[in-house]
């Protein structure tokens, strides 16, 4: 069978939220007297999460777990006042996905994000764009690159693996697909570099979000 569902990572790959990401962390470290760092060292600071996020922007002397945590509950209060600033979809994006849900595809968003921001970014950047799941970090799964959510989101709606493409951004983006046994597809406009993406073993680098279309095309 063709494929019949796509599975899109949210930051880096719908929407481009690293100037909010940066500013939101950034004010936290600075409140916290450490050192602030460029908006380009986000791109590589983003993507696994919250805690993640906090212990890659600390310095190396102050990641002690309570002070990880400490920052990492800080940033998620910061990023709350200022998550829509700056983000914005990524040019083409949003002709992608009507003409996806004209083409009747199933499509869903999984994030490393947490749940409460995932859902509110979709609901006020893709108002009319109807996602079937929208999953982001919570207690209900384990964060990417385990496959768990994405096995979830297929048994729900009844479509083997086979039938997924799953786009991303990043290197875990592209360890869930392959955890998944979906088709990986990476896109070239996110945070990281292709270089990453074919070293994570992407089928695939996508230049532009319309060739998204091409799977679909004949399915």
């Amino acid at each position: 069978m063709g494929y019949k569902a796509v599975i899109f990572d949210l930051d880096g790959t719908l929407l481009d939220t690293i100037g909010d990401l940066a500013d939101s962390m950034n004010a936290v470290l600075e409140r916290n007297r450490f050192k602030a760092h460029p908006v380009q060292s986000y791109k590589f600071f983003v993507g696994d999460g919250m805690k993640n996020l906090a212990l890659r922007a600390l310095p190396e002397a102050a990641r002690d777990e309570d002070t990880i945590l400490r920052i990492a509950a800080e940033m998620e209060r910061e990023y709350g006042a200022k998550w829509d600033n700056k983000t914005e979809p990524y040019e083409g994006i949003m002709q992608t996905l009507a003409r996806l849900a004209e083409m009747k595809v199933k499509m869903n968003v999984l994030s490393n994000k947490p749940h409460k921001f995932t859902t509110v970014m979709v609901e006020k950047y893709f108002k009319g764009i109807k996602f079937e799941y929208v999953i982001g970090a919570s207690d209900t799964f384990i964060k990417k690159p385990d496959p768990a959510a994405a096995l979830y989101i297929a048994s729900g709606l009844g479509i083997p693996v086979s039938g997924f493409i799953y786009a991303g951004d990043t290197n875990t983006d592209m360890a869930t697909a392959r955890n998944a046994k979906m088709f990986a597809a990476g896109v070239s406009w996110g945070f990281r570099p292709v270089s990453e993406l074919i070293g994570a073993g992407a089928d695939i680098i996508i230049q532009k979000p319309a060739e998204i279309l091409n799977f679909f095309e004949n399915a």
